[in-house]
């Protein structure tokens, strides 16, 4: 009787595969050279990395030292992602700054692989997306009033106040890979939530229109987190089997698995609840304050979008070809600065350079920390006045994070100059700021935090 051992001595490494194999040779009384012609039949191909990097196009150039730095770090860690074998090729944006060690794929960054989704190219924030609600000519001031009644920013426990629509119980429940004690908590816990870190709820004025404008930004909070944490587990499982020297980052799911297409129906369903989030917040702000939406627009820049067998990951890109979207009304894209820069409403046409795909934002030069650091000199309170005067701008937890001002993140100027220079979209209109609300330094009041203050007294 043939064993495991067997299979292992004749130089093959364990896997799912050895179950089925075993008990095929074992009713066949395989042996000798027709197991070993059998064994390399249906043992799983061995993906190895390319000796070179696919070709990509960095849509990017360095303006001072800083971003000289930073544009050749995000050059070496796409140069060794596209080593993975599942590339085609790949993109950066002007908003490109690393992320990770060598080899992850950079905010900002577009890496397309044929039939393959790789989690972490997505990230934990699956589907960070934008949403922008037009409703008249409100004062904006009364709408950031409303605002905060009607939303939550952070990552504390809440309890929501909206009943996630019945739609989604069964979507979920009918997802292997959603269908967890966690994911259905975090469904409902999270619905009409925002995060922390860069999300935020922005209020202006329509250059075109003279509207009052409201503007979300966040993703799938901890429904999507509790996905992609699964995906990663997969991936990896998938990694060891077929290929093993691929940069754990960069595990991949074949599409053509059960897995595959189990997990791409998954993300499906995050993304409908994302929309759903974003939507539930603009309309509570509209009927409180007894207005009506007079035009919405709506797009992700966190995602894998599919074009037949190429998945293009989006880690911070902004699609604009319509392939990507087919649920989009028309061509305009949301394309956020910071707080104290109009937020871009933009259309593009696709190119060989751009892969169909805008910047999602200003990006960073540095890290937070960096940047916390480099203005150690100041008071938390110096550096928000004189980044956000004329500005209406709310921390949610009342601690300001000076990590999200408007220094934090790339010249806006720059990266408008940037996707002219690239063709990576034209404005169609911009919305002019009046104020914005952000999660700020939640964790200040985290409880694990107030723990260690009340040991200390």
């Amino acid at each position: 009787m043939i064993t495991g051992n067997d299979i292992i001595k004749l130089g093959y490494k364990p896997g799912k595969w050895f179950k089925e194999a075993l008990e095929f040779a074992n009713k066949n009384n395989l042996e000798g050279k027709e197991l070993e012609n059998y064994l390399k039949k249906v043992s799983p191909t061995i993906y190895e990395p390319f000796s070179a990097n696919k070709p990509f196009f960095a849509n990017i150039r360095a303006e001072n030292e800083t971003e000289e730095k930073n544009v050749s770090m995000v050059n070496l860690t796409m140069s060794e992602l596209l080593k993975t074998p599942t590339m085609v090729t790949g993109a950066l944006m002007p908003d490109a700054c690393p992320t990770g060690p060598v080899g992850t794929i950079p905010v900002g960054g577009i890496a397309v692989a044929r039939n393959a989704i790789h989690p972490a190219m997505h990230s934990a924030d699956i589907c960070c997306s934008m949403m922008m609600s037009s409703i008249g000519n409100f004062p904006p001031e009364k709408v950031m009033d409303i605002a905060l009644t009607v939303t939550h920013f952070g990552g504390l426990d809440y309890k929501t106040e909206y009943e996630l629509p019945p739609v989604f119980n069964e979507k979920i429940r009918n997802n292997k890979f959603l269908n967890n004690p966690k994911s259905i908590a975090m469904s409902q816990q999270h619905f009409g939530t925002q995060g922390d870190g860069n999300h935020f709820l922005f209020v202006g004025t329509s250059k075109n229109t003279g509207e009052t404008v409201i503007v979300t930004h966040h993703g799938s909070r901890g429904f999507g987190a509790q996905l992609f944490n699964v995906g990663m587990k997969i991936a990896e499982h998938f990694r060891m089997e077929i290929s093993p020297k691929t940069l754990p980052v960069n595990a991949w799911i074949p599409y053509e698995t059960e897995e595959g297409q189990t997990y791409w129906e998954a993300l499906q369903v995050v993304r409908e609840w994302t929309k759903a989030n974003h939507s539930v917040i603009h309309d509570n702000i509209v009927k409180k304050l007894n207005s009506e939406i007079t035009s919405r627009l709506w797009n992700e820049h966190n995602f894998v979008f599919k074009d037949k067998d190429l998945f293009y990951h989006a880690k911070g890109a902004t699609p604009l070809d319509g392939k990507f979207l087919p649920d989009a009304e028309n061509d305009l894209r949301i394309v956020p600065l910071n707080m104290n820069e109009p937020i871009l409403i933009i259309k593009g046409e696709t190119t060989d350079s751009n892969l169909g795909f805008a910047p999602h934002g200003a990006g960073r030069n540095m890290s937070r920390n960096q940047h916390i650091r480099k203005n150690s000199g100041k008071t938390k309170e110096e550096i928000f006045r004189e980044e956000t005067a004329g500005l209406d701008v709310r921390f949610y937890s009342g601690h300001i994070d000076i990590s999200e001002l408007p220094s934090a993140y790339k010249n806006a100027e720059s990266v408008r100059q940037q996707m002219a220079q690239f063709n990576l979209g034209t404005v169609e209109d911009e919305i002019i700021p009046y104020g914005c609300i952000m999660a700020g330094d939640w964790q200040m009041d985290a409880p694990w935090r107030n723990k260690n203050k009340n040991q200390d007294k």
